[in-house]
């Protein structure tokens, strides 16, 4: 073999191991070269050997550092070279502006200038990126195609947020079309416009104009940039509206942007706002870090209590995308419709721009004053925020509140929250606190203290403790003693919308209850507990023991407006209802069952209504005076308004075997049906009353109340026999029946009985005491002579009638026939009667011989001689 072509050999060898070196250790050598014409401090890593694919250099992945902080990271990204351009492809593409700071200050020394310049240096090339993203702008990542030639560059970006359509020649960019979308956007805004860049990009746009629509609060809106030059103005209107709702004039120059008497309204709703704005940016040209921000934004306000300003004070300061510093102090007042806020809340916003918090200095105060509710007035309230930090991750520090407030319904009161919020926003981070106050209840004629602790831990609201004490309650009739409200259980609210949840325990214990009527109910203890979804949709189930007395089960519902329940009482005995009779009226209960069921209702503007059925069976009753027995007693009622209604379906009824007294009385019954307190178009009426007395019976049908016609009390066959027994008089004796009517009236001005009677049915025999006779005819001749003839008497007629006054005096007129026996002899007998006697003081005081002498001696007429026979 010649020796040229021997070295023709080993050459062609050695460039072939060379290349396959190179290709063997191009993650090695590639990015150290390519570290020549980075910045220091930064380098390319090379994740996976790259490897030819489809005509194009494909590399498993790349990323770009800056110190030890990722900037850039490939995915899968091939370049080639295709119809004489570059094409660069790749799968996905992340930057990380955190790691801008890392990047070192400074121009590389040669570096062109000019925009031309820079285009000149462009290939001809491709550029798409299937996903594009930036942290920590990840919701605006999207599809990326990038066209490039000297001549004109081409943007095409498409994402669910952000789209743009750009196109720049030279230094003439146009954007076709931006559309972003936002969740503080109820609709996307859409732009478009033509700018002329500067002939080095280092400033802004030489001359341009933008336009563009959006929506807020429902309102389309037109927004509208132009400048030329160093000058310009952002103008925002409604459609159809000359006066623009914010007016931005700004200037530009190398040291400082400015915008002065910037002006803002808002006119639509009920509260109108305005104000001006003033904003310098120094040393921009610097960069942001440089940028030095000074400002100054009023609000004017007009409402309750006049004219409000608040100015809110920026700077002097700066953004940074690594750690912020700018002042910031709002104060003033802000007079809205129906509250008034005053603020002094010096602060300080610091962190990274994309993530800044704001801190709130010493001395911060925030005040409210004026409606917060359509009744609730509040006095003052006052939040004290010194030391809370405000960031994306939510609040912390010390939180504090103080609250006075009234409402013309249920009076005045005053509360405090002090807590402490570790990242704190609704549903997330936590929140603990403990609370206290004071204050009064005016529908239930109360006042109260209240204190406990609690927090909010992510989606739980929990109270893990509650003291809430009154000194009384009074409703009505009823007046409830030193009630205190605590928790059983802690209460727990779940506001996980997947699985909401409200549980927890409750226990009130009152001191004793008194009723109008003079009764009481001993110290109870009611314990329930509630379970739902939320506060304002829960059920409760619980019971009430007032010492042997109960256990009442109670259970209801809570829809936010109104508080629902029902109550059963189990059949138990009368006699633990003895505390419930007022002591005056001296009565034992000896025995009987109840039993009861109640639904009730209570809700702000309706107050309390109630229905339900007591039930008496076989009751037992001890007076000093009598003995009742035997008593059935049903009531159905309704309560509304504090006006009872009796009788709902049916009447009340009463039912009572026998009442044993001086007159002994048996099968009573009566029933009840209407309201009270009663009124003309919702009356009361008692009927159907009846009783056995005497032999006889005594019947009521029916007394209306309000009383417009008397209500008659009848009498059919009183035996007198029976009365005279019962009243046990030693000066005479009578026998026989009687009937009467006897017109009742209640609220009459005058009469309780008017043109009442009273007759015999039957013959009547009437029978004088021996020893009152003789001592009447030994004082008076002639009242003796009288007297004998009406020692004994067959009465065959006798009609009185009655009229019984408001106080008690009675007056009776009454006419009486019949024949006297005495000495073997009969004579005719015609008496006529009065009689004016207070009743109220008969039954102190029964002088029947004095007033039967007085009688006698004034209205008897002695028989004539044709009336006597032998």
């Amino acid at each position: 073999m010649p020796r040229s072509l021997r070295r023709l050999l080993a050459a062609l060898l050695a460039l072939t191991l060379l290349v396959l070196g190179l290709m063997l250790s191009l993650t090695q050598w590639l990015p150290r070269l390519a570290g020549i014409w980075l910045p220091a401090q930064t380098r390319i890593v090379l994740d996976g050997s790259p490897r030819w694919r489809d005509g194009a250099l494909w590399f498993p992945a790349v990323r770009y550092l800056a110190g030890e902080c990722v900037l850039a990271s490939v995915e899968q990204a091939s370049l080639g070279w295709h119809h004489r351009r570059w094409r660069l492809n790749a799968h996905q593409v992340t930057l990380d502006s955190d790691c801008l700071q890392q990047l070192p200050a400074g121009e590389q020394a040669g570096a062109p200038k000019s925009l031309a310049a820079w285009q000149q240096l462009l290939p001809g090339a491709d550029i798409q990126l299937d996903t594009l993203a930036i942290a920590p702008w990840q919701q605006y990542a999207g599809r990326f195609d990038l066209s490039l030639t000297p001549e004109q560059q081409t943007l095409r970006y498409r994402g669910d947020n952000l789209s743009v359509d750009a196109r720049l020649q030279g230094q003439h960019l146009e954007v076709e079309q931006l559309t972003l979308r936002h969740n503080a956007l109820p609709q996307p805004v859409t732009l478009h416009g033509a700018f002329d860049l500067p002939e080095f990009a280092n400033g802004l746009p030489v001359s341009g104009t933008l336009e563009g629509d959006l929506q807020y609060a429902g309102e389309p809106l037109r927004l509208t940039l132009d400048w030329q030059q160093q000058q310009g103005k952002l103008e925002l209107y409604t459609r159809g509206d000359g006066q623009p709702l914010l007016s931005l004039p700004w200037q530009a120059d190398p040291q400082q942007i400015r915008i002065v008497q910037g002006r803002y309204r808002w006119p639509t709703g009920d509260q109108t706002l305005s104000g001006f704005l003033d904003l310098k940016l120094d040393n921009w040209q610097q960069g942001l870090e440089e940028t030095q921000i000074t400002g100054r934004l009023n609000v004017l306000t007009q409402g309750r209590g006049g004219k409000g300003n608040a100015v809110l004070s920026i700077g002097p300061g700066k953004l940074s995308m690594t750690d912020s510093a700018l002042p910031l102090r709002l104060t003033g007042e802000s007079k809205l419709a129906a509250m008034q806020l005053y603020a002094a809340l010096p602060g300080n916003l610091s962190g990274p721009l994309l993530d800044p918090q704001l801190k709130f200095q010493p001395g911060a105060l925030l005040r409210l004053r004026g409606r917060l509710l359509s009744t609730l007035e509040v006095d003052e309230a006052r939040w004290p925020l010194a030391g809370v930090r405000l960031a994306s991750q939510g609040v912390d520090g010390r939180l504090q509140a103080i609250l006075k407030a009234h409402d013309p319904s249920f009076g005045q009161f005053q509360l405090h929250l002090d807590g402490r919020a570790a990242n704190f926003w609704p549903d997330k981070g936590e929140w603990t606190w403990r609370y206290w106050g004071a204050g009064e209840m005016l529908p239930l004629n109360a006042a109260w203290t209240l204190k406990g602790t609690g927090g909010w831990r992510d989606t739980l609201i929990h109270l893990d403790s509650l003291d809430a004490g009154f000194n009384q309650m009074q409703y009505g009739m009823a007046q409830v003693l030193r009630p205190r409200l605590t928790l059983s259980a802690p209460v727990n609210w779940q506001r996980d919308l997947q699985a909401p949840a409200f549980n927890g325990g409750f226990r009130i214990d009152a001191g004793e209850t008194l009723f109008d009527f003079g009764g009481r109910l001993p110290a109870s203890s009611l314990r329930f507990e509630a379970k739902g979804q939320d506060p304002s949709h829960f059920i409760w189930r619980g019971q009430l023991q007032a010492q042997a007395i109960g256990p009442l089960r109670v259970h209801g519902r809570w829809d936010g407006a109104r508080l629902r329940g029902e109550a059963w009482w189990p059949t138990q005995s009368l006699t633990v209802f003895q505390p419930l009779l007022k002591p005056d009226l001296k009565m034992k209960i000896r025995a009987g069952e109840l039993r009861a069921q109640v639904a009730f209702s209570a809700a702000a503007q309706e107050g309390f209504s109630a229905g339900g059925h007591w039930t008496v069976k076989q009751g037992s009753l001890w007076t000093p005076d009598n003995q009742i027995n035997g008593v059935d007693f049903s009531l159905p009622f309704r309560l509304k308004d504090q006006q009872w209604q009796f009788g709902v379906r049916g009447p009340v009824s009463l039912r009572i075997g026998e009442v044993t007294n001086q007159f002994a009385m048996q099968n009573i019954r009566a029933d009840l049906q209407g309201y009270y307190p009663w009124r003309e178009d919702h009356p009361l009426t008692l009927q159907d009353v009846s009783l056995d007395l005497l032999g006889g019976q005594v019947t009521l049908p029916a007394l209306r109340l309000p009383q417009h016609d008397a209500a008659i009390l009848s009498l059919r066959d009183i035996s007198l026999s029976k009365l005279v027994t019962a009243l046990k008089p030693k000066q005479f004796a009578m026998s026989g029946n009687i009937n009467g009517e006897l017109p009742l009236w209640v609220n009459n001005p005058h009469w309780l009985v008017h043109n009442g009677w009273i007759a015999n049915s039957g013959g009547l025999t009437f029978r004088m005491d021996k020893d009152m006779a003789d001592a009447i005819t030994a004082g008076n001749v002639a009242a003796g002579a009288a007297m004998d003839w009406l020692r004994y008497m067959a009465i065959s007629r006798s009609w009185a009638t009655l009229d019984l006054d408001n106080l008690g005096n009675l007056t009776m007129q009454a006419q009486v026939q019949g024949v006297s026996r005495f000495s073997n002899r009969e004579q005719t007998v015609n008496l006529n009667y009065r009689h004016q006697q207070n009743l109220f003081q008969l039954w102190r005081s029964l002088r029947f011989g004095d007033n039967l002498q007085s009688w006698v001696e004034q209205n008897a007429t002695l028989p004539t001689k044709r009336d006597q026979q032998p």
